[in-house]
């Protein structure tokens, strides 16, 4: 699960799948009002806010490199 929620993934690092992923959530803020529905409207709104804060404002380029893996232990069995 967590790693749904991670922002910080190296595919978000490129302007254009930041700046995809943002609009297609606001476009659906926006789909959700003019269907009536206030409350799925406030909740995508929200989350388009959050993006656009996290992917705009306090972007780090440093932050979206791949994470290297843990040394293994080894094996003394």
């Amino acid at each position: 699960m967590n790693r749904i929620l991670d922002v910080r993934h190296p595919w978000f690092r490129p302007l254009w799948s930041r700046v995809l992923i943002t609009a297609l959530v606001l476009i659906w803020t926006v789909l959700e009002f003019v269907r009536g529905a206030p409350f799925w409207g406030i909740l995508f709104g929200a989350a388009g806010a959050w993006l656009f804060y996290q992917y705009f404002i306090v972007f780090d380029p440093k932050d979206y490199e791949p994470k290297a893996a843990a040394p293994k232990e080894p094996d003394n069995g």
